[in-house]
């Protein structure tokens, strides 16, 4: 694969592209948010959502958007710790993409928020692949989390991930 796969911030002309991967049922199935069916959709998640985010970044091949990767942190006595999530269209699932742009932005997020000490992701138990790119790019993995999140009507099994600053990332 010779495509540059890059990060940025979403604008509103990945519209198309946000929509292509976003209304995949079996891309977003793990996500919080339901699929995207229509181009006004797509266009109000990008401004109401990815847009104004404290850290939301497209993840991109040759500059088209095909997932994203998102941080959100803690705030008050708890902004030390800040909550990692993303998605990548299924039909990129396993070629190495996520693992790849979660390595150049975890040194990006460690530096926009300089008083991060961890990032934590949460990880439905079935979610192996999910589970295989934070071992790679080397999160821990902390414990499981039984009846935990709340996703698609269903109270599910989790597992809890974390990446400590002082952690090095696998290369």
């Amino acid at each position: 694969m010779n495509s540059l796969i890059s990060l940025r911030p979403f604008k509103l002309s990945d519209a198309d592209d946000f929509l292509k991967w976003a209304s995949d049922e079996k891309g977003t199935h793990y996500l919080r948010w339901n699929s995207i069916q229509s181009k006004e959709e797509a266009l109000k998640y990008i401004q109401e959502v990815a847009i104004p985010h404290p850290w939301r970044q497209s993840i991109c091949l040759d500059d088209h958007s095909i997932g994203y990767i998102s941080v959100r942190p803690e705030s008050g006595s708890d902004r030390h710790r800040a909550h990692l999530g993303y998605a990548v269209g299924s039909n990129y699932w396993g070629q190495g993409i996520v693992t790849k742009a979660m390595k150049m932005a975890i040194p990006r997020v460690f530096e926009k928020f300089p008083y991060l000490v961890r990032l934590e992701a949460l990880v439905e138990e079935e979610n192996i692949g999910s589970q295989r790119v934070l071992e790679k790019v080397g999160f821990k993995k902390e414990g499981f989390l039984r009846k935990y999140g709340f996703n698609k009507g269903e109270i599910r099994d989790m597992f809890i991930y974390s990446f400590l600053l002082t952690d090095k990332i696998i290369e």
